[in-house]
């Protein structure tokens, strides 16, 4: 399918390009799904697009194809990869494990302006609901857990979260014109409320409690649009 003309439009267009920055580009086309699910990949008009030759671009098709974002079919082409419940599932459950376990880790110590930059990020949020600025609703619905795994200070947590972000946000960005948005606001409240007393149990329950629901929504979506998922 051809590309649109915003596909990669902010990618930098220069010979030196390296492949991690061919990965970043196509990675954040297939999860904001400019690139859709089943989409084929055109090497040559990628190429074209971001200045590079084939090796850059290889490159990071196998680092996605590693995370099961593409899937290469010999003799056929390279597709971004249906969503995959398994997938998702997978991904919910070691998101809940990191997350679950930093906020029991940060609460008891956590500072004030960790907690002021929370609530300001939730009442942005408000505001773009408020405003059905779904754009920055999922933005600031990065930033909100981003700050938190910041907070914690483990690099390696980190990586483990985004990974498993990769597999479960493309479907979280088909929800979001929903009323799921407010349901966030109001669960990231509950979690902001557990930190603020410092309560390490009342914060994990929070979290468990949010992306728990978060996976609900998640298979409900999956059984009303199954063309854009694997059988």
């Amino acid at each position: 399918m051809p590309y649109s003309d915003t596909l990669l439009s902010r990618s930098p267009r220069k010979d030196g390009l390296k492949s991690g920055r061919v990965y970043d580009a196509l990675r954040s086309a297939i999860i904001t799904l400019k690139l859709q699910p089943g989409a084929q990949i055109d090497k040559a008009e990628i190429c074209n697009r971001l200045q590079v030759s084939r090796q850059p671009l290889s490159e990071a098709l196998a680092r996605l194809a590693e995370e099961r974002l593409v899937m290469v079919e010999p003799q056929k082409g390279t597709y971004v990869t249906r969503i995959r419940m398994n997938d998702v599932a997978e991904a919910a459950f070691v998101r809940e494990a990191l997350e679950v376990a930093t906020v029991r880790h940060i609460a008891p110590d956590i500072d004030d302006e960790t907690l002021d930059r929370l609530k300001l990020i939730v009442d942005y949020q408000s505001a773009a609901a408020a405003a059905n600025d779904n754009e920055e609703f999922y933005i600031l619905d990065t930033r909100f857990h981003s700050t938190l795994i910041a907070r914690l200070a483990y690099r390696r947590v980190a990586e483990g979260v985004e990974s498993a972000r990769a597999q479960t946000e493309r479907i979280r960005r088909l929800l979001l014109p929903t009323k799921r948005n407010l349901e966030t606001i109001a669960e990231h409240k509950a979690i902001l409320a557990e930190l603020a007393r410092r309560d390490a149990a009342g914060a994990a329950d929070a979290m468990g409690v949010h992306l728990e629901n978060g996976l609900q929504q998640l298979h409900k979506f999956a059984a009303e649009r199954p063309e854009l998922f694997e059988p």
